[in-house]
């Protein structure tokens, strides 16, 4: 920590964004697109930011032009409607855009398919070795695990292990099947 002359006391969090916005004042191209305003929260901690809360202030930043106002903003229907699961328009390839023949195709998707099916063999493997060493539960404690806590630990993270390889294993399956 460091304190400034103006009674601030600047953390390496702090000199560290205060440096990223002088580098970004100084350099010409570097304008924003919205206001920053310096906010000082009750324990006297200084952030800089781009949104305004309570207790913030915007700053005079010298060569810093604003964006002018933007004309009405497109609905968020498109988005919305996209959450709620409509379908995608179909997106308009360009006409120079490179066609790959049925043939060229099929041999990409089956050498995906294999590379996909040898991905699946290696974490089944992986989760069977898994679920060898963790015993139903109950894996052999090893010489540094005196402590009960940290052979809780390992177990733990031996089932975190075996969910992620699950997971995986599900992921791999369904991506199998989209392809054509």
């Amino acid at each position: 920590m460091r304190m400034t002359s103006n009674g601030f006391i600047l953390r390496p969090a702090g000199i560290a964004a205060a440096c990223a916005l002088i580098a970004a004042m100084a350099y010409p191209s570097a304008h924003a697109d919205s206001t920053v305003y310096k906010c000082v929260d009750k324990n006297g901690r200084v952030e800089f930011t781009d949104i305004n809360k309570s207790g913030c202030k915007p700053l005079d930043l010298p060569g810093y032009i604003p964006a002018p106002p933007q004309a009405a903003r497109p609905s968020p229907a498109p988005a919305a409607a996209m959450r709620q699961g409509a379908a995608r328009p179909p997106a308009a390839s360009p006409s120079n855009f490179p066609r790959v023949d049925t043939s060229t195709q099929r041999a990409r998707d089956d050498d995906r398919r294999e590379i996909l099916n040898e991905e699946l063999r290696a974490e089944e493997k992986k989760l069977a070795d898994l679920r060898a060493v963790f015993n139903n539960g109950e894996p052999e404690r090893q010489g540094n695990e005196k402590n009960y806590a940290k052979y809780q630990e390992r177990v733990a993270s031996m089932r975190d292990d075996i969910a992620r390889a699950e997971k995986n294993i599900e992921a791999l399956k369904r991506e199998i099947a989209n392809i054509r």
